[in-house]
């Protein structure tokens, strides 16, 4: 029985090799079918990653409520009506907070936050950067991690003291050759000792434009109350704010001047214990802000992991369309070897009956054929492996698509393609072996 498998294969073999340009066009649709099904997935599988990577970078489970300055919306009036005009509204403050946290359920953690553009100096170099006073719950939903020093303790939070935690590229800008911890550097008016250091997070510019965040590594990090003690705190009536409001008093108000931020505070992230809970979280917060808000709009309430889960299902849905039709290309070129391997059988009907009169089975003919459609399927596999895998690495480079190639992807196409040779390869096998030997030999 080996021996009249190997004795088949070999002829199988010679087959091919004797018809090298009919074998190769008739593996193309196998080599372009696998080639498209690997890149395709390599994309799909980049697209999941990707999706994957933003969602860290938010957190997961977080409700992000942000300040809106300038109010778009406008309402008509009748004539002459002042209703509604001038309504006072305290904004986005630690009040609200402190009251999402008392009595909104579900709460797993909070994050207020106040950000402020200012400069970094230290040894004769100035450098821009954003100072951003939190407390320690943020760096646990933004999943940042420190690389060296410790976080804020008790004492730092609650007394305002001037330290600070600095990103990766503030450390190496300005602590390139000494270690930051226990070192001072200059933020805005104030000096600040570094008393932590984060791990680098790696943010690509797609990421900070789709995703409205910055680049992290350029951060310096102080406690909140730091921030609202030492640098600004701007639900405080100070006497410049008296003096400016005095001094636009009368003045034209349709003049196009920028409205000023009044909000105490710049972001405010919110964890929810359950995904199932967001949605109705999201509308309790909502309808609790506009309420403590007088009725003004001036915040907007985003869930950025059900916007990155919406487009990862946008997503999928196009990679299995794309999938689709790769495998159908598989499924023509299917069709193209049994196509081809009846015109052969057509073309050979001699030398089939010359097989059958000296003494070959109708089941040796099945196997030579069958080895013949499966070794040309094979060989497609193998080319269309390498071609889609150097599409993939193409995309990636030339057109910054991300893309991961899977060991699994490989594995199914190259197995579809063997599997596709072996079933459209049985019609034309079988034909081959049902000839009758005498009126083979005659067949001109």
């Amino acid at each position: 029985m080996k021996e009249k498998l190997v004795a088949n294969l070999q002829i199988a073999l010679q087959a091919v090799i004797a018809n090298k340009l009919r074998s190769l066009l008739t593996a193309l649709g196998i080599i372009f079918g696998v080639a498209a099904v690997i890149a395709m997935l390599a994309i799909g599988n980049g697209a999941q990653q990707e999706i994957l990577d933003q969602i860290k970078l938010v957190g997961v489970n977080n409700i992000v409520i942000e300040p809106i300055i300038e109010q778009k919306e406008e309402k008509l009036e009748e004539a002459g009506s002042g209703k509604d005009k001038g309504k006072f509204t305290p904004g986005l403050t630690l009040d609200d907070a402190e009251s999402i946290a008392e009595i909104v359920p579900g709460i797993s953690a909070i994050s207020p936050e106040i950000v402020k553009d200012t400069y970094v100096v230290k040894d004769g170099i100035r450098r821009s950067a954003k100072l951003v006073g939190v407390e320690p719950s943020y760096f646990n939903l933004s999943n940042f991690d420190l690389s060296q020093g410790k976080g804020f303790n008790e004492e730092q939070l609650k007394k305002g003291l001037p330290v600070c935690i600095i990103g990766k590229s503030i450390k190496t800008r300005f602590f390139s050759k000494e270690d930051p911890i226990g070192k001072y550097i200059k933020c805005g008016p104030h000096w600040l000792q570094v008393i932590g250091v984060l791990e680098e997070r790696l943010v690509s510019q797609k990421n900070i434009e789709s995703l409205g965040i910055r680049d992290y590594n350029m951060d310096v990090y102080t406690p909140l109350k730091t921030m609202l003690i030492r640098y600004e705190n701007r639900a405080l009536v100070t006497q410049s704010m008296l003096q400016k409001a005095a001094s636009n008093n009368g003045e034209d108000k349709t003049q196009n001047t920028k409205p000023s931020n009044y909000h105490q505070l710049d972001r405010l992230v919110v964890q929810v214990s359950e995904t199932e809970k967001i949605n109705a979280t999201v509308e309790v917060i909502a309808n609790m802000l506009n309420r403590r808000h007088y009725g003004v709009v001036d915040f907007q309430v985003t869930v950025p992991e059900l916007l990155l889960k919406q487009q990862q299902r946008t997503k999928n849905i196009f990679n299995i369309v794309l999938g689709a039709i790769a495998g159908i290309s598989l499924v023509v070129g299917g069709i193209g070897i049994m196509n081809i391997m009846l015109a052969s059988v057509m073309e050979r009907i001699k030398e089939i009956g010359l097989r059958l009169a000296i003494g070959a089975k109708k089941a040796d003919i099945i196997m030579q054929f069958m080895f013949e459609a499966v070794m040309i399927s094979i060989t497609g596999g193998v080319v269309g492996v390498i071609l889609g895998v150097s599409i993939a690495i193409l995309i990636s480079s030339v057109a910054e698509i991300p893309t991961i190639i899977s060991f699994s992807s490989i594995v199914i196409s190259f197995g579809v393609a063997a599997t596709v040779g072996l079933i459209f390869g049985i019609t034309p096998a079988r034909r081959a072996a049902s000839q009758d030997p005498i009126t083979s030999l005659r067949y001109e």
